[in-house]
């Protein structure tokens, strides 16, 4: 409707994509690990939260978030007791994570940087995600600045960098893990020699 984006699942054996998200913007991040639903961040009335919907369609959307200030990237930890997402509900973009029913906020990144669109390695012990530094807007949607991919212990810890690239917030927009949690893939800009 409008041009916006929706969400439209469709069998990874082929078929007929149906759409299940009745508003726009509404902009796919992740799967349930027992596929019955899934999350995606909606724009509705100016505010972007975080929202869950089943995959089949049936029922109404839950607003998982709502807070005032940009809810965005969530996705699934692998045995489905939270839901990752960034949030700039603390004056900076953080990693968060909830309940799946949208219980208990807690803040899991806390430091000087806005961290974006966390991404749980498949065997559940891994965090990866996005640092932009503090001068990008936290209610951005930064493209082609200098960022770092950082992993972090899923229990807590200190990040550690892995890339330092020119990219964006498409830099690791969608789950990027391998099958055996040992590498993960990203786009870059950055020029090479």
């Amino acid at each position: 409707p409008g041009g916006q984006s929706t969400v439209y699942p469709l069998p990874s054996t082929g078929g007929t994509p149906r759409r299940i998200t009745a508003q726009g913007p509404s902009y796919l991040h992740g799967f349930s690990p027992d596929g019955r639903y899934v999350v995606y961040t909606g724009g509705r009335n100016g505010e972007f939260d975080i929202y869950r919907m089943a995959v089949d369609g049936s029922g109404e959307e839950v607003r998982l978030t709502d807070w005032k200030g940009l809810d965005d990237g969530p996705e699934y930890a692998p045995d489905g007791r939270h839901v990752y997402f960034n949030s700039a509900r603390s004056g900076s973009m953080q990693i968060w994570r909830m309940k799946p029913d949208g219980r208990d906020p807690e803040r899991v990144t806390n430091d000087d940087a806005n961290n974006w669109f966390p991404h749980l390695s498949p065997d559940g012990r891994s965090i990866a995600f996005l640092t932009f530094n503090p001068e990008v807007d936290p209610a951005d949607h930064p493209y082609y600045k200098q960022v770092l991919l950082r992993v972090m212990p899923a229990v807590g810890g200190s990040p550690r960098v892995v890339a330092y690239v020119y990219g964006g917030q498409g830099t690791i927009n969608v789950p990027s893990w391998a099958p055996d949690s040992r590498s993960l893939a990203f786009v870059s800009n950055t020029d090479r020699d």
